[in-house]
C-alpha cells in the first residue's frame, strides 16, 4: 500500500481537469498542462477529487515482488506528479540559482540567458518553452508552471559551474550551503604545527 498514493488529489475551483483514458488535462489560470498516467495505474475523476490505484487486481497472474514494488512506487509518483501539475496552474514553480565569484555574471538576451562563468567565451543557455528567466544582481530566477521542468532546466544551469568548496566560486542554488574546505597551503600548516 502506498501511503502517498492512496491520499485523493482535491482540485480546486479554478481548475478544470479532464480525463481521456489515462491522459489528464489539467487547465488553471496560469496555463495548461498534460500528464499521461502510467498502465499500470487508474485514474477515477469523482467530482472536484482524483482517486489512484494500482491496477493490480485485473491481471490473473502473480506478480512478482520487484513488479508489486514498481507498481506501488508509479503509484505514489503519478499522484504527486499530479498533485504538483496542479500547484503548478494555479501557483506556479520558481527556482533561485545564485552566482558567486569575481566577474562572474549572467544577462538575458532575447529571454535566452547568456552566462559569463570564468569561460574564454559566454555560456549560452535557450529558455525552454514555458520557462521565464529574471535576473536581479546575481541571482538567477527560473520560472514556469510545470515544477519538473523548471527543476530541470535549473540543475542543468547549475551543472554548467558547479560551486568550488575550495574558493566557493560557481553556481548553486540560493541558500545552499557549500562547505568551504582548507587548502594545501592551510592544511599543511595545521598539520605542522603538532
Amino acid at each position: 500500500m502506498s501511503r502517498v498514493g492512496k491520499k485523493p488529489i482535491l482540485i480546486p475551483a479554478n481548475v478544470q481537469v479532464s480525463q481521456e483514458g489515462n491522459r489528464l488535462t489539467i487547465k488553471g489560470p496560469k496555463g495548461e498542462l498534460v500528464f499521461n498516467v502510467p498502465a499500470e495505474i487508474a485514474v477515477e475523476l469523482a467530482g472536484s477529487q482524483l482517486h489512484f490505484t494500482p491496477k493490480t487486481g485485473e491481471s490473473k497472474r502473480k506478480l512478482t515482488s520487484s513488479q508489486a514494488k514498481k507498481i506501488r512506487s508509479l503509484w505514489g509518483l503519478s499522484r504527486n506528479i499530479v498533485a504538483n501539475l496542479i500547484d503548478g496552474v494555479v501557483n506556479g514553480c520558481e527556482k533561485k540559482l545564485e552566482i558567486s565569484g569575481l566577474g562572474y555574471r549572467a544577462e538575458l538576451q532575447a529571454g535566452d540567458l547568456s552566462l559569463s562563468i570564468g569561460f574564454s567565451h559566454p555560456v549560452k543557455v535557450k529558455k525552454p518553452e514555458g520557462i521565464n528567466f529574471s535576473i536581479e544582481k546575481n541571482i538567477i530566477t527560473v520560472a514556469g508552471i510545470d515544477k519538473g521542468l523548471v527543476g530541470q532546466t535549473a540543475a542543468s544551469i547549475r551543472q554548467l559551474k558547479l560551486p568550488d568548496p575550495y574558493k566557493a566560486k560557481g553556481i548553486k542554488y540560493l541558500g545552499e550551503i557549500i562547505r568551504k574546505k582548507a587548502g594545501k597551503k592551510a592544511a599543511a600548516t595545521t598539520t605542522g604545527a603538532k
